[in-house]
């Protein structure tokens, strides 16, 4: 799908339905003539989705690109920026909000938030986004279609999940982002700017007072 929106400068909905109609294509051709309801056919395999999450995704996606042409995700991006003093504060917020809603329409929302021209796509917001809306979910059972799917196939309690889980994927968030920005400033200067020079003016502070005692 990357390689066929890049050389054509189709949207990506286009190479997956491309795709599809060529698989569908391809087996009809293998399976031509073959009688009963055949298992390899593409209608067959369309007849086993989970057509209610579908509608439940397509639903949220179309919401949240409701709010970006009414402009109101654009003014809670400037409502959090005049009102956190940083935005690691709130991509760790955005991470603890993945939660209790799913976070594809969390990462939806941000995308309508800030824009790519001003936030590259390799920039740290994007970067600290993916990390804390991918981990935050976990720290509820709720917080991820996979959590929801496991209530419902392995009979988890969301209490046991809460009492278990959740402190021990809380302490894993936080330390995955504390992690994440000490590695960021070290590799972009920023903790070594910081601490190296603080260092060496402590220990030339320290020499001075030795010098002095003797």
């Amino acid at each position: 799908v990357p390689v066929f929106a890049e050389f054509t400068g189709l949207p990506p909905y286009i190479a997956m339905l491309t795709g599809l109609g060529a698989m569908w294509a391809l087996t009809d051709i293998i399976h031509f003539g073959e009688e009963g309801d055949n298992e390899m056919k593409i209608p067959k395999a369309l007849s086993r989705l989970d057509t209610s999450g579908i509608l439940f995704f397509l639903g949220i996606l179309m919401s949240i690109g409701v709010l970006d042409k009414s402009g109101i995700l654009k003014e809670l991006a400037v409502f959090l920026n005049e009102n956190l003093p940083s935005q690691d504060i709130i991509a760790t917020g955005i991470g603890l909000a993945s939660a209790l809603i799913d976070n594809v329409p969390l990462v939806a929302a941000t995308q309508g938030m800030y824009d790519l021209a001003e936030y590259g796509t390799d920039d740290k917001l994007w970067q600290l986004i993916a990390l804390c809306a991918g981990t935050g979910g976990s720290i509820l059972i709720i917080g991820s279609a996979s959590g929801v799917a496991l209530m419902g196939l392995e009979k988890v309690d969301f209490l046991w999940y809460a009492k278990k889980v959740s402190v021990g994927a809380a302490v894993g968030y936080f330390a995955g982002i504390a992690t994440y920005l000490a590695q960021y400033s070290l590799l972009h200067g920023g903790l070594l700017n910081t601490i190296v020079p603080e260092a060496m003016a402590a220990v030339d502070m320290v020499g001075q007072n030795v010098n002095g005692l003797f």
